[in-house]
């Protein structure tokens, strides 16, 4: 049962902050949070929820950095991707 409720307490936060952002960029277009604002808010609640995760489930509080710099740089790696297959067509 504690993981459904895990599942739900996260998918709440994923709508209430991704989401929510997401309809404050297209309520307010000129003072909303934009584009850049929506995709941080998404992934600051799955961020989140990922170190709640590692925390209750025992992880080392010390090695919780390394779930920083892998998302870094996968992110990384995925823009050069992008600029690379772009810059070819």
């Amino acid at each position: 049962m504690n993981q459904y409720a895990a599942e739900a307490i996260g998918t709440f936060w994923l709508v209430l902050g991704g989401c929510g952002s997401a309809l404050l960029a297209a309520a307010f277009p000129n003072v909303g949070p934009g584009l850049l604002g929506v995709a941080l808010a998404f992934g600051l609640a799955l961020l989140t929820m990922a170190f709640v995760a590692l925390f209750v489930g025992g992880w080392a509080v010390g090695q919780l950095w390394l779930f920083w710099v892998a998302p870094i740089a996968g992110a990384v790696l995925g823009a050069f991707t992008y600029r690379a297959v772009s810059e070819e067509g």
